[in-house]
């Protein structure tokens, strides 16, 4: 069974950087893609990113390209989300979503879901 487990969030001020963790256990890692998605109170869940199962491709929201980058490192089974320049907007509960089958935007194709990290920009 697949695990997820998010870590990083925070507070930070508007302008500010946070970096996001989503570490992975219980299969191998390289067989998954992994996504990043947020929902902010009394919103729909949306896509912010997402990188491929080698990690050689990536899909953005147009909300934060240029401001977030995903990576992964198959040494340690992680996913970042590094996020400069946030702004109020991004206030949100950030989770990690892992598929086998597929890096889109759509949430009903990630099969695994960790439990989220709560992201708070003030302005």
């Amino acid at each position: 069974q697949v695990q997820l487990v998010e870590s990083g969030g925070g507070l930070v001020q508007t302008g500010g950087s946070l970096r996001l963790s989503c570490a992975f256990s219980g299969r191998t890692f390289s067989s998954y893609a992994i996504g990043w998605f947020r929902q902010a109170p009394g919103k729909e869940r949306e896509f912010v990113a997402s990188i491929s199962w080698s990690g050689g491709r990536t899909v953005y929201a147009d909300s934060v390209k240029g401001r977030f980058t995903i990576s992964r490192d198959s040494a340690k089974d992680t996913v970042y989300l590094q996020m400069n320049n946030l702004k109020p907007e991004d206030t949100a509960v950030y989770y990690c979503a892992a598929s086998m089958t597929a890096y889109s935007s759509a949430t009903s194709l990630w099969n695994y879901w960790g439990q989220g990290t709560q992201v708070t920009v003030s302005s």
